[in-house]
């Protein structure tokens, strides 16, 4: 009996031993059945996982490459954008500098410094000049210029850095003579060559075309240079830049005002006297006086009224004196008119104690000569009593 019962359980034994083995061989073979909702296959969890990964990719590959696209146009018109920006400063930049014709002359452009800062208005090229100073001279005053450039106008480097800088650009303004590139001519290409502060203007000098040159001065100076203030001075007068920069700077935000020393003399009608007005009886009865204006010793416009004189050059009337032209000029406009005595000092002692006392002149001359009399002799002793310190200038904030 015992015997029988052992045989009729030794198949259960085998069967369950069977199943253990096949249980812990796929254990350990990490193999499992796929539960019956996956379609009824059979398949391996590093499988399905992938399976599954790929087909979520799979659904969403189109909305992710739109939005990576997108990402990359979008970088892309940006970075686009961002160089035509870089491309447009820099055209504006090389518009805005003076161009190499008039800023630097016969210098090329490979020849500026290089000025690295943080603080462009503080050192570096300004964006656009401030004032242009023409200084009005004649192919016979050489030794007047070199007294102005051993005095009060700077020299070679200091003259770039005090454009670069302070946007104050200083011009001797000079035509041509009737003849074609004549010894005149060359001369003055020569002294240009050398000192690189000469202004050729379309211009036939003379004495009686004074008028005239004032209009060429205008014209050229608004084509070459965008400035707030356009400023004439003649060639023997003394002139302090720094407090002549100041003193414009108190009207930059007027757009039409006409600065110097404002006066109203005589209508000379008789001939043979200096200044006579040979269109005197324009003013009205003998013995009238003129308009108010500046006198031509010295005088400054904005930047309209120079644009207004350079557009409408060929139709604006001469008269026998410059500076009774340039009022003429303006007469009609709605100009404000600026007396601005520190245009006119006298030669020491005046603008010495005035200097001690703190008003510093912007410019000194002698009314008896119309200038500093004997000025290639004594301009050195009037700049000495009367010059500002190097700190106005490069000090002042503009």
């Amino acid at each position: 009996m015992k015997y029988r019962n052992k045989e009729k359980n030794s198949p259960q034994c085998i069967l369950i031993l069977c199943l253990s083995s096949f249980a812990l061989g796929m254990l350990f073979s990490k193999r499992i059945w796929a539960p019956p909702e996956l379609d009824g296959r059979i398949t391996f969890p590093r499988r399905y996982n992938q399976e599954k990964k790929l087909s979520f990719v799979s659904s969403d590959d189109c909305e992710t490459k739109k939005i990576q696209e997108d990402d990359m146009m979008g970088e892309f018109n940006k970075a686009h954008e961002a160089i035509r920006s870089l491309d447009s400063s820099i055209a504006k930049i090389r518009y805005e500098l003076p161009s190499a014709k008039a800023f630097l002359g016969a210098r090329k452009m490979e020849d500026l410094p290089t000025m690295i800062t943080t603080d462009s208005e503080r050192i570096g090229i300004r964006r656009k000049p401030f004032v242009v100073i023409g200084i009005n001279t004649a192919f016979s005053a050489r030794k007047r210029r070199d007294s102005i450039r051993e005095t009060w106008m700077p020299q070679g480097e200091q003259l770039l850095r005090l454009e670069q800088e302070k946007g104050i650009i200083v011009r001797f303004m000079i035509g041509h003579s009737a003849t074609s590139n004549s010894i005149l001519d060359q001369a003055v290409d020569l002294e240009d060559a050398q000192h690189k502060d000469i202004l050729r203007l379309d211009h036939i000098e003379g004495y009686h075309e004074l008028s005239a040159k004032t209009k060429a001065f205008f014209t050229t100076a608004v084509a070459q240079w965008d400035a707030e203030f356009y400023v004439k001075v003649d060639d023997d007068v003394h002139v302090n830049l720094g407090t002549l920069a100041a003193t414009l700077a108190r009207h930059r935000l007027k757009s039409r005002v006409y600065i110097g020393c404002m006066k109203s003399g005589p209508v000379l009608h008789l001939k043979n006297v200096k200044y006579h007005e040979p269109e005197f009886w324009k003013f009205g009865e003998a013995g009238n006086k003129y308009f108010r204006h500046a006198t031509g010793q010295i005088y400054a416009i904005s930047r309209d009224l120079a644009k207004y004189i350079a557009n409408n050059r060929p139709i604006l009337h001469k008269f026998a004196n410059e500076d009774v032209s340039l009022g003429a000029w303006l007469i009609g406009l709605e100009v404000e008119h600026v007396d601005e005595r520190s245009m006119c000092c006298g030669t020491p002692p005046e603008c010495e104690w005035k200097a001690q006392a703190g008003n510093v002149c912007v410019a000194a001359f002698e009314w008896s000569c119309s200038g500093i009399c004997r000025s290639v002799e004594r301009i050195k002793y009037v700049h000495a009593k009367c010059g500002e310190s190097a700190t106005t200038l490069w000090g002042a904030l503009l």
